[in-house]
């Protein structure tokens, strides 16, 4: 029987070699992002990068260093959200950070961005001619409206998400296919939670209520937090989250997930990316509990606000005697990004009974082995300010939690100090009151 899009399919099939012969010196080139790194486009655009003067490689969160980042110095790389790969490439001055509020970024593709090339990682098209973005739906659907061209590299080990909205795009609107056999991606090791963090983990189980929806961000707390609650007593839990994590599995498969008392997206576990092992990726697969949506959508803080009892949970680096939150940088040293905090944080508060929590340990380490309080007077020059004082809602380290919204600038300097290491409160105490808080 004919089907006109095997036909296009064919048509349209190339080879890595032959995708990248089109890109030009001077372009701007989009990678999938997260986990749906493009391999075979990178490795054949390895193979004539050292002749582009100026070029430009763009993605949300590289999980895999380009081969082109050692190869020519005049490739530079552009990233929405930092992991370990841009915090490298950053030292080597290769990396600029492109600062947004999470849920704004595909408005901002729309109205500002422009783009020669998008080669996005995807499912093998399916009898309808669908290709299906997986673990990673996020700015993609954004990105392909303002390419100039498309290219599909197709990987059978990507799992088929289920929408939610724009998690796919037809043969029709692609330019060219790699289809490739298939590789591994890229697997999100488990952190061990510290003993800080387990105490930190106690306090905030004290705060989520049955029939809570949640968020919890990426690390070794919230991914404890998710281990805690298999053995809680809490159920109708649900689940509206920028990234989806092994732990909510895990729950769902318990019983303790059913979203009965959400709202909107009843029943499903709403997420714009996944980011665990090959298990999470195993029930992601044609799980019509799961939901894929662009970002604008699960970060939009007014979309967040309409479930009851939204509980956000969030990690920071530090927190000033002001009460602002820095989660993305040391000084100059950049780290992360906002990513959704402020997106969260903000809908939680507007929750019927909603709750944004920001985490952190007391205590760091710095380079040379000293201990500092990630609890500070006001940050060092250099450190982003990711949420405004305006906007937290709880604080909470091994120390206890620190509810801040409605209290004064003296009364949260109180509170901080209070869950900041004993070691430290006099000196915060002291800085405090030198600085007119106290």
């Amino acid at each position: 029987m004919y089907n006109p899009n095997e036909e296009m399919l064919k048509e349209k099939t190339v080879t890595a070699d032959e995708a990248v012969s089109e890109i030009k010196d001077g372009e701007r080139i989009y990678y999938s992002e997260f986990s749906l790194f493009p391999c075979m486009t990178d490795a054949a655009l390895a193979k004539r990068c050292k002749s582009f003067k100026d070029l430009v490689i763009e993605s949300v969160c590289f999980t895999k260093r380009s081969l082109c980042a050692d190869l020519n110095k005049n490739i530079k790389f552009e990233d929405w959200h930092f992991g370990k790969v841009s915090r490298d490439l950053f030292k080597e001055k290769k990396v600029s950070y492109i600062p947004l509020t999470y849920h704004e970024g595909p408005r901002i593709i729309r109205k500002y961005r422009e783009y020669d090339h998008i080669f996005l990682c995807a499912t093998p098209m399916g009898p309808r001619g669908n290709f299906n973005f997986g673990i990673s739906n996020s700015l993609s659907s954004a990105v392909l409206q303002k390419a100039k061209r498309i290219v599909i590299e197709t990987n059978p080990h990507i799992p088929y998400a289920m929408g939610g909205n724009q998690e796919t795009i037809h043969i029709s609107r692609v330019d060219a296919v790699i289809e490739t056999g298939g590789y591994p991606l890229p697997a999100l090791n488990a952190q061990e939670a510290s003993p800080e963090e387990k105490i930190i983990a106690e306090y905030i189980l004290e705060e989520i209520e049955d029939g809570a929806t949640l968020q919890l961000g990426i690390g070794a707390l919230p991914n404890f937090i998710g281990k805690r609650l298999l053995h809680s007593t809490l159920k109708n839990l649900g689940i509206h989250t920028e990234m989806l994590v092994d732990a909510f599995a895990d729950l769902y498969e318990a019983g303790i997930i059913t979203g009965f008392n959400k709202v909107i997206d009843k029943g499903k576990m709403a997420y714009t990316f996944a980011l665990g092992s090959k298990r999470l990726y195993d029930f992601i697969d044609r799980n019509p509990n799961c939901a894929s949506y662009p970002v604008n959508y699960i970060n939009d803080p007014k979309i967040i606000a309409l479930n009851p009892k939204f509980t956000a949970i969030n990690n920071a680096l530090e927190v000033d005697l002001f009460s602002q939150v820095s989660s993305e940088s040391h000084g100059f040293s950049h780290i992360s990004g906002t990513g959704g905090q402020l997106d969260f944080i903000t809908g939680a508060f507007h929750s019927k009974g909603g709750k944004g929590i920001i985490a952190l340990k007391s205590t760091r380490k710095d380079r040379d082995g000293n201990l500092k309080s990630r609890i500070v007077p006001s940050f060092e020059a250099g450190t982003i300010t990711t949420l405004p004082r305006t906007l937290v809602h709880y604080v909470v380290t091994e120390y206890g939690m620190a509810r801040l919204k409605g209290r004064s600038v003296k009364e949260r300097a109180k509170e901080l100090i209070k869950i900041a290491h004993p070691d430290f409160r006099d000196e915060l105490e002291f800085n405090a009151e030198s600085m007119g808080i106290l």
